[in-house]
């Protein structure tokens, strides 16, 4: 940093003042301000009646999604996001103001410049609602003047000239009306890159770059001269603020904490006492805000840190603070702050004080310390609530594909949704957990939106498990959260059902097929997905000789087994829940030893009941009509075929063409698959062969939907592996009629399976 008390630097090469004379369009300029290192002038009695304390019921609008640009002694300046500049009143009336060229420029007064065109300003004093003042900078000369700020009545350029060089300049007028076009003297010769960063009545705070390094000027405005320069060693690009007073300036600096991480500080510099400065520690936050009013430094953070929380905004004494003091928090967060003519400072940001919220505050240093007062109100919320949700009672997983969406509104920006569904009583144990949201993490107000795929994961070693959640009942819980760290959290909490239909193989009723086997011992085996473990379900299966999986026969809504022992007898095992495994058998037939296969799997009749089929000695092909009676699952049994003898294996597929009714596929001696498409009154229409070199397998299931794209599939078991070790396949289905199955695309070891497979 480096002080300059008296100009000694040379001046630039233009002239010190080059006066024009330029016809204006309508009214006067009020007269040149004041040096900035002069006190603030005194506040007029009717300013200072608008800026007097406020009652609540006073309080005015703030115009929603803006931000503070600068503030004179009857209003104030404010910018959306959309870039509508708005002029507020503190009556509570409001003017808005377009520039076509560019932002609207003004601070510490009641007047501000809008840009109707390239170069041209106009400029307006909203105080007194006189005719705007035409400025054309394209008249004045040599180079090219660009409008970077407005003080007063003053205008600040940076000029370009045709050499590439950069100079300050400041635009105002003598008492005949005549502009004057000055060159700021006491600048390096290499300046360039000028900012207006603050400003106080008279005066301007200047960045700009010199040397290979970041320094900033004070202007007095009057005399077109710096008075005052200082050097910041290491700025923080993402924290640009600065602040001018009649006593201090204050920057943001980039520098190393106690624990050698990257941290920011605070620097004020003491105008009357050349040297001399004050640093306040802020941690490594992104966005830095500061401000100075009588003997006090604010400051505050207007983006989210490195932990995503926003710092609150502080008052720290510059007489009395030794280092160590807290200092005075002002308001849970600020986003933006500008200077008033009185020297206080008017501040957009949030309270969790009833009745505030969001909105424009001003801050007054007085004999007792800092103070605050909210002046309007944007309407917006500081602490977050949730406005309504949808997590449903009962989701239908068949009908919420490829994701289940919960969605949570909310009154603000910058939340987030963490969500987390388990078992009823294990919360901890969570099946499922989202985090996050939709619109971009809550940036702006609105729905945020938690999806789920029905599957669960059993996170940090809980259970070391992962799959398809089962039908059953669960406990939810969501937390929606600030992200940003203002105000509190919500949490809601519910159950959710979860439902899906039945499906013909999958007995653990989680949407995804499995795999019952009987082996040597006589044990039924379930194997989850084909692919999981084997768990023994039961044991005494060896006194049967065929077995199906038809389908839910009983209404139960779960998938039910057929089984017919070695004397005839045909048994129904109805599903149960995936915990109970199946009910204890019924007896359902005699004499079913006539046949030689059963097939169970397909609507082939279409109304809406799982059928059964079955061949017997002499080629027959039979179909049992579903009931959906469980005392007497089928009707009685129609002829609908003949020379079925051929085929070594028969699978009911289900649905695989698009069709209503169930399909079935049969593989003949040589190996060659041919499908048969049901037509929906119980018949099939004639076969098409659909591949070729099935005998490789020993059995092919249908197992349904494998993959949850909505198409059955096809899985084909060879007892020995076929390629690296492989045996079991799935063949995807298309649901083209003409190519039902696509190319074997999921293949792992399935073990040494009995010829009992299902």
């Amino acid at each position: 940093m480096s002080y300059v008390s008296s100009v000694t630097s040379r001046s630039r090469r233009l002239t010190a003042a080059v006066a024009v004379s330029l016809a204006v369009t309508a009214g006067t300029l009020a007269s040149a301000p004041v040096a900035g290192a002069a006190a603030p002038a005194a506040v007029s009695a009717s300013a200072a009646t608008a800026t007097s304390t406020i009652s609540a019921d006073e309080v005015i609008a703030f115009p929603e999604a803006s931000e503070i640009v600068s503030a004179g002694e009857t209003g104030f300046l404010s910018a959306s996001a959309g870039r509508e500049y708005r002029w507020t009143r503190y009556d509570g009336t409001s003017t808005v103001l377009t520039s076509p060229g560019g932002a609207v420029l003004g601070a510490a007064s009641d007047v501000v410049a809008t840009t109707t065109a390239d170069y041209v300003l106009q400029i307006r004093d909203m105080a007194t609602g006189a005719a705007p003042v035409e400025v054309d900078l394209r008249k004045l000369g040599p180079g090219v003047d660009i409008a970077i700020g407005l003080v007063g009545s003053t205008v600040l350029t940076s000029v370009h000239s045709n050499t590439g060089a950069e100079f300050l300049h400041v635009v105002s007028h003598d008492a005949e009306g005549t502009l004057l076009d000055q060159a700021v003297t006491g600048l390096p010769a290499d300046a360039s890159h000028f900012v207006v960063r603050s400003a106080v009545p008279g005066a301007a705070l200047v960045s700009y770059w010199s040397g290979g390094k970041t320094r900033y000027a004070v202007v007095d405005l009057a005399a077109h001269a710096v008075v005052e320069t200082y050097e910041n060693p290491k700025p923080s690009s993402d924290s640009p603020s600065l602040a001018l007073s009649a006593t201090h300036v204050a920057w943001v600096e980039q520098t190393t904490g106690t624990d050698g991480r990257p941290a920011k500080a605070v620097v004020v510099a003491d105008r009357k006492q050349p040297g001399v400065t004050q640093r306040f520690t802020v941690g490594d936050a992104a966005g830095v805000t500061v401000g100075l009013t009588g003997s006090w430094v604010v400051y505050g953070e207007d983006a989210t840190g490195p932990r995503g929380e926003r710092l609150p905004l502080v008052a720290k004494s510059l007489a009395t603070d030794t280092g160590t003091d807290p200092g005075k928090e002002l308001l849970e967060h600020a986003t933006s702050l500008t200077v008033a003519p009185d020297g206080t400072l008017l501040v957009r940001g949030g309270s969790l004080v009833e009745g505030e919220a969001e909105g424009l505050f001003r801050v007054t240093a007085g004999a007792d310390g800092v103070s605050r007062e909210q002046v309007a109100r944007s309407g917006e919320a500081t602490q977050l609530a949730v406005t309504g949700y949808d997590v449903p009672e009962v989701l239908d997983l068949d009908k919420n594909r490829p994701t289940a969406n919960f969605t949570f509104k909310a009154n603000r920006p910058n939340v987030a949704v963490d969500m987390v569904i388990s078992g009823e009583g294990q919360i901890d144990h969570y099946l499922f957990m989202w985090s996050g949201g939709g619109s971009d993490y809550g940036k702006e107000p609105g729905t945020l939106v938690a999806k789920w795929d029905g599957t669960y994961d059993y996170g940090n070693g809980d259970y070391g498990q992962s799959g398809v959640t089962p039908n059953g009942t669960y406990e939810w819980r969501a937390q929606i959260r600030p992200t940003d760290g203002v105000g509190k959290p919500v949490e809601l909490r519910g159950k959710l059902t979860v439902t899906r239909a039945p499906r013909t193989h999958d007995w653990d009723h989680d949407g995804d097929p499995d795999v019952l086997s009987v082996n040597a011992k006589g044990e039924l085996i379930w194997n989850e997905d084909g692919n999981g473990w084997d768990i023994p379900w039961g044991t005494g299966w060896n006194i049967y000789d065929r077995v199906s999986a038809p389908g839910d026969l009983g209404g139960t809504n779960q998938p039910d087994i057929v089984a017919r022992d070695r004397n005839g007898y045909l048994w129904l095992y109805q599903g149960g829940t995936w915990e109970q495994e199946l009910s204890p058998r019924s007896r359902i037939g005699t004499g079913w030893q006539i046949y030689d296969k059963l097939v169970g799997g397909s609507d082939v009749n279409a109304d809406g009941k799982a059928d059964l089929l079955a061949t017997d000695k002499s080629g027959g092909l039979w179909l049992y009509p579903g009931t959906g009676n469980v005392s007497a699952p089928f009707s009685a049994r129609k002829k609908i075929g003949t020379g079925w003898g051929i085929y070594n294996q028969i699978v009911a597929t289900g649905n695989i063409a698009g069709a209503p009714a169930g399909d079935v596929v049969a593989r003949d001696k040589d190996g060659v698959l041919w499908q048969y498409l049901g037509k929906g009154d119980g018949t099939f229409a004639p076969r098409t062969r659909i591949g070729g070199g099935w005998n490789a397998f020993s059995r092919i299931l249908a197992v349904g939907d494998h993959d949850n794209d909505g198409r059955n599939d096809l899985m084909a078991y060879s007892p020995t592996p076929i390629t690296s070790g492989k045996n079991v396949y799935i063949y995807k289905g298309t649901g083209d009629w003409r190519a039902p199955f696509g190319s074997r695309l999921v293949q792992w070891a399935g073990g040494e399976k009995a010829p009992l497979l299902f």
